[in-house]
């Protein structure tokens, strides 16, 4: 008896035809259309959170760019700034000349308002100190005529603009149900009106009870010179850095450290850096407090690691024929990389730069610890040099300082100051793809 084998037959495949879509086909394809499907609903997820962000800003912020104003004919003779420079309260005795031509405008109009000076003073504010200071540089002035546009309290502003109705106010020492009786009048006669808020972009920070006179000025200038530090200092130190590591240093464990450190530091949180540079640069250098060359240095170390690696993978993105070509003809190690490998990774070297200065401008931890709060910035520098070395804030600071007062002014005044941040941010963003395109090479 002899052992048969048997050959299993194949099954017989399916009758299948390339027209014909078959199971396996609809089902891939069916995954394919659902993976596309959850793109786009992620796509409209975020774009409609970031409309959703871009109009609270806008809506929010959009009033510190306009000011209640009253417009008030006025004229102080020699003998009342004689006698209001002889008495105690001097600021009180401008604001009593001053209330007193508003009420006689308004019996002009035909209007009665029982309004003291108390009242006055809190539709108006403390308008003593700027009359004062204006008759001072401006002695000429006195015995004629002078339109003073002066901002109106924060309440009153916001009566204006919807925030505050007598419905939902309640009297206090800002203002009172009956002052708006008041205000209602100055309306009526275009006393008080709405006028573009020049003094936000242009001003200084004011004292806490006066959120209409706060201005973002003085902060950007001091944003201005600490970009200056940072770039002076973050561009050639990370780009010298980047080039040495990728094209120069040795491969072994001391690089390897480097290495490793320079990614950890990218990831370091910014308040660590701000104690830092407390540390160092004012307890132990002794540079002065609140300067914008302290925050500088700040953030040209938190950018520093930024820089690093955007440079480093620019400049691994060149490919290696380039460096083969340049090396084959007779260039050194150094001519192959400055003139032929560095250009082609400038585009990334400058975008990385960029990013890197944005995300400094924007940094608000590091600024507190070194001082620069927003209440610093009350004026703008002497000079150049002074620039750097002056007690000033910059913009992340300033907003925080406002949202972080009790009047609602001033958290109108911090939305604003967001859309400026962020228009300063889209300036920068747009300047990096302008010097991409200018600098793309191809090969």
């Amino acid at each position: 008896m002899t052992d048969a084998s048997v050959t299993p037959t194949a099954a017989p495949k399916p009758n299948t035809s390339l027209h014909q879509t078959d199971a396996r086909t609809r089902k891939r394809n069916a995954a394919e259309k659902r993976f596309k499907a959850y793109g786009i609903a992620a796509i409209l997820v975020g774009v409609t959170f970031l409309v959703i962000l871009a109009v609270s800003i806008i809506r929010s912020g959009l009033p510190a760019f306009t000011q209640t104003v009253i417009s008030v004919p006025f004229t102080l003779t020699q003998e009342q700034f004689d006698d209001a420079e002889s008495q105690l309260f001097k600021t009180k005795a401008y604001s009593g000349h001053f209330n007193s031509a508003l009420v006689e405008t308004l019996k002009a109009e035909g209007l009665e308002v029982s309004a003291d000076a108390k009242a006055f003073e809190r539709i108006l504010g403390k308008t003593g100190g700027t009359l004062r200071e204006f008759y001072a540089e401006n002695p000429d002035k006195l015995g004629q005529e002078v339109d003073f546009e002066l901002s109106a309290s924060s309440r009153v502003d916001g009566y204006m603009n919807g925030r505050v109705t007598r419905e939902n106010m309640e009297d206090s020492r800002f203002l009172e149900k009956a002052d708006l009786d008041t205000v209602d009048a100055l309306i009526e006669v275009g006393i008080i009106k709405e006028a573009f808020n020049w003094n936000f972009i242009t001003g200084a920070d004011s004292g806490v009870d006066n959120p209409g006179g706060a201005g973002i000025g003085a902060s950007v200038v001091g944003s201005f010179f600490m970009m200056l530090v940072v770039l002076f200092l973050s561009l050639p130190i990370g780009v010298a850095a980047s080039i040495y590591l990728e094209e120069f240093a040795p491969q072994n464990k001391f690089t390897d450290l480097i290495e490793v450190n320079i990614s950890n530091l990218a990831a370091v949180p910014s308040i660590v850096f701000g104690i830092l540079g407390l540390a160092v640069f004012i307890q132990f250098m002794h540079l002065p407090q609140s300067a914008p060359l302290v925050g500088g240095l700040v953030l040209t170390l938190m950018t520093l690691p930024t820089i690093i690696i955007s440079t480093r993978a620019s400049l691994k993105a060149v490919p290696p024929s380039i460096r083969d070509a340049a090396l084959g003809v007779g260039a050194s190690k150094m001519q192959a990389v400055f003139h032929h490998v560095l250009p082609l990774a400038m585009p990334g070297i400058l975008t990385g730069t960029i990013i890197g200065l944005a995300q400094a401008l924007g940094e608000t931890a590091p600024l507190l610890l070194i001082g620069m709060v927003g209440f610093v910035a009350r004026g703008y520098p002497d000079g150049f040099i002074a620039g750097f070395t002056e007690p000033n804030s910059a913009m992340p600071a300033q907003i925080y300082t406002w949202a972080a007062r009790a009047d609602v002014g001033f958290y109108e005044k911090a939305w604003g100051g967001i859309i400026i941040l962020l228009l300063f941010l889209l300036t920068m963003n747009i300047l990096a793809v302008i010097l991409r395109r200018r600098f793309e090479r191809r090969w």
